[in-house]
């Protein structure tokens, strides 16, 4: 089997999973990973044999990915603003979406340039090392209750050489916290628990960090209820919130603190994706 026709197989294959926007696509990058090949390297190449050890693993994962698990498991990386992540199942796969935060917190970063902040819920790291690779002055807390997830999130700040600029601490939401920080970023669980159950990745992806409880807002409203006495003056906090949120998570600030200041950002689907909370 040439590499054309491992790419056209398994184009046809992937096709039968509907949550695969784009089969022609993922059977490409199953096939360079496999070949440790760049785009350009595998069509240049399309005539060559495939060797019958990697065809065999290759066949492998194809049979993964039909199962429902997710690309960016099977091949161990999933790419967040513009920065290669090792993940897999102890932690979220990083979704594009969240990039707004990133680019909330750096528009912050850049006037408070000697800023402490704390990234809640880090999973893989993403949020954090994303900003400690952007902003080289701001001192970073990344905490998460999950000690399998800091174990990822600790190899990707090695990976990307910003061990010394972020800080792991292992707890509940703002628990570590020993002191006020200048800016608090979250991407928490926020999908219903019956949305969580119909999700294809529901049994590959780490139910802590998807499924927020019955409304989503469950971690959410945690978060909030433990600001008080955790932000510094001045200070801004930062939640990625789903889809039709975003009034009952308003209205959850203004009633725990009815003093600060809201603003709701779309991301570039237009959708209510970041609520951010400041005026502290």
């Amino acid at each position: 089997m040439t590499f054309k026709q491992a790419l056209d197989l398994n184009r046809v294959r992937l096709a039968d999973l509907k949550d695969i926007e784009d089969p022609g696509l993922e059977s490409e990058v199953l096939l360079r990973h496999i070949l440790a090949y760049t785009r350009a390297q595998l069509y240049y190449d399309l005539a060559v044999e495939l060797e019958p050890r990697k065809e065999a693993a290759l066949n492998k994962w194809v049979e993964r990915r039909l199962l429902g698990e997710p690309l960016a498991y099977i091949i161990n990386s999933r790419e967040f603003y513009g920065l290669d992540f090792f993940v897999d199942g102890r932690v979220l796969v990083p979704r594009p979406e969240t990039e707004l935060l990133v680019e909330e917190a750096i528009r912050f970063g850049n006037q408070h340039p000697a800023a402490v902040l704390a990234d809640i819920g880090t999973g893989s790291g993403a949020i954090a090392i994303s900003l400690a690779a952007n902003l080289p002055g701001m001192k970073i807390i990344a905490t998460d209750v999950s000690p399998l997830a800091l174990e990822v999130a600790r190899l990707n700040a090695r990976k990307h050489e910003v061990t010394g600029r972020v800080t792991f601490m292992p707890g509940d939401l703002l628990e570590p916290l020993k002191s006020p920080v200048d800016a608090i970023i979250a991407n928490l669980p926020y999908v219903q628990t019956q949305d969580w159950q119909r999700m294809p990745s529901a049994a590959f992806e780490p139910r802590l960090a998807l499924d927020g409880g019955e409304e989503g807002l469950d971690q959410l409203f945690r978060l909030i209820d433990q600001l008080s006495g955790k932000i510094n003056p001045g200070g801004n906090v930062w939640l990625e919130i789903g889809l039709g949120q975003s009034e009952a998570v308003v209205d959850y600030v203004h009633r725990v603190l009815p003093e600060s200041q809201i603003a709701v950002l779309k991301d570039l689907a237009g959708i209510q994706r970041v609520i951010k909370i400041y005026g502290f």
